[in-house]
């Protein structure tokens, strides 16, 4: 999450959605925030403490927090965006993320067909670096009646068009994006990767995403909201 106060705007940042570059390329716009102080100390005192004190913002937090922690009247004046991703998309991302900088947890995994098998499995023990990208996208973006809390979805998909229209909005001309952890050993074409065991397997599983977003399996027949 990302919050400025100076250009009024609040990124509720999904894994593997693109969030990292985004960040990194509009964090620079904290040097000219009036807040930019106080919450650079509030970052390092929370470090510091090892996060005890609930004085930052996770970086994956949810809408739901912030509308929660902030005045009202500030919640309701911020453009609020975040991006999302089609399903079956971000589970290779995932994949090959934890592989080459969590191999640990996906060692007993030799293929992606194990992997969505064993990550999707309800026995499975709850393990946070698998589970943040297994966790509804739309789950971050709506309050507790299931009511969209934000003002723009981008999409992973049109990254670049979608960015210059939140660049637009918060009034700063929009920067080149920074690409951070963007991985170079997978096939683009994510449908490669997928039986129909497992390819159903995150459909059930993702459905609400699927849903509220429009995805499908196949691009071409994806529909927009």
């Amino acid at each position: 999450m990302l919050l400025s106060h100076k250009h009024n705007f609040l990124f509720i940042h999904i894994a593997k959605t693109g969030g990292t570059s985004i960040r990194q390329t509009l964090i620079k716009q904290q040097w000219n925030d009036p807040y930019r102080i106080p919450l650079w100390f509030c970052s390092r005192i929370s470090s510091w403490t090892g996060h005890r004190l609930g004085i930052k913002f996770p970086r994956h937090a949810k809408a739901i927090a912030a509308k929660e922690m902030l005045p009202e009247e500030l919640y309701d004046t911020l453009f609020k965006f975040a991006f999302v991703r089609n399903p079956w998309d971000l589970q290779v991302s995932s994949w090959h993320h934890l592989r080459r900088e969590r191999p640990h947890l996906v060692e007993h995994c030799k293929t992606f067909s194990e992997f969505i098998r064993f990550k999707l499995d309800p026995e499975r023990e709850y393990q946070y670096h698998i589970d943040t990208s297994i966790e509804w996208q739309s789950d971050y973006l709506i309050d507790l009646r299931g009511k969209l809390i934000i003002d723009f979805v981008g999409r992973y998909e049109r990254l670049v068009d979608d960015f210059q229209q939140i660049c637009d909005r918060i009034g700063i001309q929009a920067p080149e994006l920074l690409h951070k952890r963007e991985a170079k050993d997978r096939d683009k074409d994510y449908r490669s990767y997928y039986d129909d065991d497992t390819a159903e397997r995150v459909a059930k599983h993702f459905e609400p995403d699927i849903s509220r977003f429009g995805y499908s399996f196949d691009p071409e027949n994806r529909t927009t909201n």
